[in-house]
């Protein structure tokens, strides 16, 4: 495995795009329905927020700047969870 943190940052968000495109593949189609749809929607902004907080760590280097690191990983968390909240409300 390397040590280079861009590429380990590049291979997260293959993953958690590759997980996301499953999810909505799987939901479009007919895999998932009722509740698992919504199960579904969830997880694919809970993968969005993981990407977020990647970049925002390893490509904008705020792993280097942990105040800087906490007060967007707050706004970015507290972001999500009123996303997370109008989509379970719709």
């Amino acid at each position: 495995m390397t040590k280079d943190p861009l590429i380990r940052a590049w291979g997260w968000l293959l993953a958690f795009s590759a997980l996301s495109t499953a999810l909505a593949v799987a939901v479009s189609r007919g895999g998932i329905d009722g509740a698992g749809i919504t199960a579904g929607g969830a997880a694919i902004l809970f993968l969005a927020w993981a990407k977020a907080r990647v970049i925002l760590r390893s490509y904008l280097g705020l792993a280097q700047a942990p105040f800087w690191n906490r007060g967007f990983a707050i706004v970015l968390g507290l972001y999500a969870l009123l996303l997370l909240a109008l989509y379970l409300m719709g």
